[in-house]
């Protein structure tokens, strides 16, 4: 268990050289063999192209990001027009609860399925996978336009939509890698601010549309954005080199198993949980799950807020609108910041906007007018656009590259379930005390507890490092007592000792060079030319090479 625990930190120290780093395990792993035959001259490495077709790739993932979050962010309208839909439901109590899983269980769905969405997306491509996705989005918003039973809207838009929006979402994420190494930043921020240019005017869209044509027909003017995103998601021309080796190398190994533990390789292969043996990992990930138990509520209760609250119905539109706008521009700043924080002290830029943006929920029923609520829509995008950037740089240096895929899905299946139950809570509230005040009061606790949490996890880290730090220097302060200038002599029980267990940690060949200069003294003859000096310097080489450290001497 301390050895899990010492380990744990390494993931945050050296993400950036964990390729080093790999080299040092297998040139440690190798010295008990320096004289192994000569291996086959390694393929180069794939250099993405940094453009050219890529920027046709960045296009299409801004199309997918704009369209999708632009709809659902944009759900408060959407709200209000479902609750007019239903004329004959006006007199329910519970009508604010019932229509608010609508939009939740759809933004609870992107979460839920990514664990699930990559794996699809490693087996059958991201290309396959958006364009599945896109064309499920489509049925989900255009079989919305056909019913006007709330019931049967949780599957189409809730649940299939949700799920196509995830699987279309996802892959956009992925293949940017593909296309985009040295300029992956500069492409990041084309999309994120790529995709505002589409989900900003949305809600201005929608609230013109909505009163023209009426709900129906608007979900099927969505249903045009996704069947869009369907051809667009053809461009997702995956051109890393495929890995055959571990493939054969797997099927190699699970031919000599029983069907019972094939199966059970394989559901591990899939759904590795290892991230969740680090405990930073796990504290983090409980944190943002703590976090957004609230974030939905804004985007989806602030319109009808200032209706009642205001009178305002010309003018909420420019609600959502300034969410969206800030939220994109924080996207494209917050990049730019993170890369100059080193390390997890990130996690600190998460910190401060969950406290914002739990402070700025719970001063939403204090504006005595329609302005202050724009001002602080204002600041809460921008808390959502620093939240939601760096969450895949805290992911890398957390677990190291290698996991930081499955960390994310991971996170976002956790995120799921509050995130879902957040909206629902705050229109059982508001139907319970009949206003909103309660329901946004509620919105700013989780994000302050998760802040809270959020907070611990750098300290910990460098607790676990100084831990981490001791132990070796324990182990090296043990190492010069065992072995002192002077003391080592030929024929010792304790040299002769020592060389076995060297042998036997890395072989013969090894530990040759200390061997030789040790034990050829052994006879009374050759005892008057001992070189204790050499045969301390052999000493340490040996152990260097153990180590997996080479220091000249």
């Amino acid at each position: 268990m301390a050895q899990r625990e010492e380990k744990e930190p390494g993931a945050g120290e050296g993400e950036s050289g964990s390729g080093a780093g790999a080299d040092a395990e297998r040139g440690s792993s190798g010295a008990a063999a320096p004289a192994a035959a000569p291996a086959a001259p390694a393929a180069a490495p794939f250099q993405p192209p940094e453009g050219g077709f890529g920027w046709v790739v960045v296009f299409a993932a801004a199309w997918c990001n704009g369209s999708i979050f632009g709809i659902h962010n944009s759900f408060g309208i959407l709200y209000m027009m479902l609750q007019n839909d239903l004329g004959e439901g006006e007199n329910d109590p519970a009508l604010e609860f019932k229509t608010a899983w609508v939009g939740s269980l759809a933004m609870g769905m992107i979460f839920f399925c990514s664990p699930i969405v990559s794996i699809f997306t490693d087996r059958i491509g991201c290309r396959t996978t958006a364009a599945m996705g896109a064309a499920i989005a489509f049925i989900g918003l255009l079989s919305s336009s056909f019913t006007k039973s709330l019931e049967v809207r949780y599957f189409t838009y809730g649940i299939l939509f949700g799920c196509g929006s995830s699987f279309a979402f996802q892959p956009s994420l992925v293949i940017l890698g593909h296309y985009f190494k040295r300029r992956l930043g500069l492409a990041n921020g084309l999309v994120a601010g790529g995709s505002c240019l589409l989900s900003v005017p949305l809600p201005f869209f929608l609230k013109m549309v909505g009163k023209a044509i009426g709900l129906a027909h608007t979900f099927q003017v969505l249903s045009a954005l996704m069947l869009i995103q369907i051809f667009l998601s053809l461009t997702y021309r995956p051109i890393l080199p495929p890995s055959c080796d571990s493939q054969h190398d797997g099927q190699d190994k699970l031919g000599s198993r029983s069907m019972r533990q094939q199966c059970w390789a394989q559901t591990r292969k899939y759904f590795n949980l290892r991230v969740f043996r680090r405990k930073t990992y796990r504290i983090w990930a409980f944190g943002i799950a703590t976090a957004v138990l609230g974030y939905l509520v804004p985007y989806m209760n602030l319109v009808k807020y200032v209706e009642k609250r205001f009178q305002e119905t010309k003018k909420d539109w420019i609600l959502l609108v300034c969410m969206g706008g800030m939220a994109g521009l924080g996207r494209l700043v917050s990049g730019r910041i993170g890369d100059c924080i080193p390390g997890l002290k990130k996690i600190y830029l998460q910190v401060v906007s969950f406290m914002l943006l739990g402070l700025l929920c719970m001063m939403i029923p204090q504006c005595q007018g329609f302005e202050g609520v724009i001002v602080i829509c204002l600041f809460l995008g921008l808390c959502d656009g620093f939240f939601t950037t760096i969450i895949a740089p805290i992911a890398f240096e957390l677990v190291g590259p290698m996991q930081a895929s499955q960390a994310i899905g991971y996170l976002m299946g956790l995120m799921a379930v509050p995130m879902t139950a957040g909206t629902p809570i705050a229109g059982y509230l508001n139907d319970y005390f009949g206003n909103y005040d309660a329901a946004f009061y509620f919105a700013g606790v989780p994000p302050i507890i998760g802040g809270l949490v959020l907070s611990f996890v750098p300290l910990i880290h460098q607790r676990m490092l100084k831990k981490q730090r001791l132990d070796s220097g324990k182990d090296k302060m043990l190492g010069s007592e065992a072995v002192v200038n002077g003391e080592l002599l030929p024929g010792a029980p304790a040299s002769e000792a020592h060389i076995r267990s060297q042998r036997e940690l890395v072989g013969p060949s090894t530990c040759l060079s200390f061997s030789s200069s040790v034990t050829q003294t052994t006879s009374p003859a050759s005892t008057r030319g001992w070189d204790p000096e050499g045969g301390i310097t052999a000493l340490v080489q040996c152990t260097n090479q153990i180590n997996g450290r080479r220091v000249p001497l």
